[in-house]
């Protein structure tokens, strides 16, 4: 866990942490009940980088370090253009599913608690999203994190349509 922390550190990032959900959870067994807890937390640099992960253990700050330490080994590259994302996206994850759509300037986020925090700590600015299907955090952050790993940016779409950048955000102009 330390040399993810140096790591870290050597690539002079700062990356703020939010923890997201602590929830109890249960084992019965034959000769009890197990209490342990899960932790869901995010870390970004709310310049474009982004992870989330979760941390079981027996005590709460336990279950912290351990969330917080898969979340700064899953940080990922969001595309993002003024202050939003490129284009339309769902991303789905189990029973859940989640729409991310690019917003213009001043629209805020749109989007309930989980989605949020990883949206906010990825540095976007203005998006609409909606999600449906299971409302089970974890689920929720896995499918809104699949939509961001699926995004394009505005170059590869271009490439992909064999037109300039400037082109894919202000349109082509038809000819005749």
């Amino acid at each position: 866990m330390a040399d993810i922390a140096q790591k870290i550190k050597a690539t002079g990032e700062d990356f703020e942490e939010r923890i997201v959900e602590i929830r109890r959870t249960t084992k019965v067994t034959k000769g009890g009940k197990n209490l342990s807890f899960r932790v869901l937390a995010v870390v970004g640099n709310r310049n474009g980088k982004v992870g989330v992960g979760v941390g079981k253990a027996r005590e709460v700050p336990d279950a912290i370090r351990k969330a917080l330490s898969t979340a700064r080994r899953n940080v990922f590259k969001v595309s993002i253009h003024n202050g939003t994302i490129p284009h339309e996206i769902v991303g789905r994850q189990d029973a859940a599913k989640v729409l991310l759509k690019p917003a213009a300037p001043g629209t805020g986020i749109i989007s309930n608690g989980t989605v949020r925090a990883i949206v906010e700590l990825a540095g976007i600015h203005n998006i609409l999203t909606k999600s449906s299907g299971s409302t089970n955090p974890v689920v929720l952050a896995q499918a809104t994190v699949n939509g961001l790993k699926n995004l394009l940016s505005l170059e590869k779409i271009a490439e992909l349509r064999d037109i300039t950048p400037k082109e894919v955000i202000y349109g082509v102009k038809k000819e005749g």
